[in-house]
């Protein structure tokens, strides 16, 4: 069976598994996809990594757009995606109400499970979250860096540290087992990421592509966005 290659964040990744039956029921084509970091991924795409889509940040979408490595007609924004705190499941939740919760209970962890804190979204955000508070020579022995969301919450969901705790995006939190999503980044401190996607200018499945576009976006897959952790500009 033919593939539609896909570059995407990490974020994206429990969405898109969740659409893949329906893409292939529809098209007769398998998805495959390779989720990381965004910059790593944007930067697969330059060096000519074979790829039908992307879904990366809307930021980085628009610079392959005027590289004239994505077709600037076909992008559309799929959603919005929260930065948030983790635990491991069956471990007490975190509140955080304040920039001084979020303080103390950085500090009180003794790992701190992060993605790329140069090259993921959720990661850089969490290393200038670190050097805001002041705090980032005191925890920085702690930090667990992982090269993206995904494998820092499955690298949390099995470490025996007693008060482990994780930050990167609320997708890639919902979509892993053995962990929960505590609780968002107080305000001043957030970040909330637009993700967009495109079809590459070198699609070999440019219709296909397009079907894949479609459904992330279709108004009828709205609850589906939601629990996968995407939100409007509304909410």
């Amino acid at each position: 069976m033919s593939r539609l290659n896909l570059l995407s964040g990490g974020a994206a990744q429990g969405l898109v598994g969740s659409l893949a039956p329906a893409f292939t029921a529809q098209t007769g084509l398998e998805l495959s996809g390779e989720f990381g970091a965004v910059g790593a991924m944007a930067e697969k795409l330059r060096r000519g990594a074979p790829a039908d889509m992307v879904i990366l940040t809307a930021a980085l979408v628009a610079e392959l757009a005027k590289q004239e490595l994505v077709v600037p007609t076909s992008v559309a924004d799929v959603g919005r995606v929260e930065t948030a705190l983790a635990v491991r499941t069956g471990t007490p939740l975190i509140t955080v109400y304040s920039v001084a919760d979020l303080r103390e209970s950085l500090l009180a962890a003794d790992a701190i499970f992060v993605p790329d804190i140069k090259a993921s979204t959720a990661g850089i955000h969490v290393a200038r979250v670190l050097d805001r508070l002041g705090i980032i020579d005191a925890v920085v022995a702690r930090l667990r860096i992982f090269p993206n969301g995904a494998t820092a919450m499955r690298e949390l969901a099995k470490t025996d540290a007693r008060r482990a705790i994780g930050c990167t995006q609320s997708t890639e939190i919902i979509a892993t087992d053995g962990v929960a999503w505590s609780c968002p980044l107080p305000k001043g401190y957030g970040l909330a990421t637009m993700y967009t996607a495109a079809i590459t200018t070198t699609a070999a499945h440019a219709a296909q592509a397009r079907e894949l576009i479609d459904l992330l976006v279709d108004d009828k897959q709205y609850q589906t966005r939601k629990r996968a952790g995407f939100l409007t500009d509304q909410e």
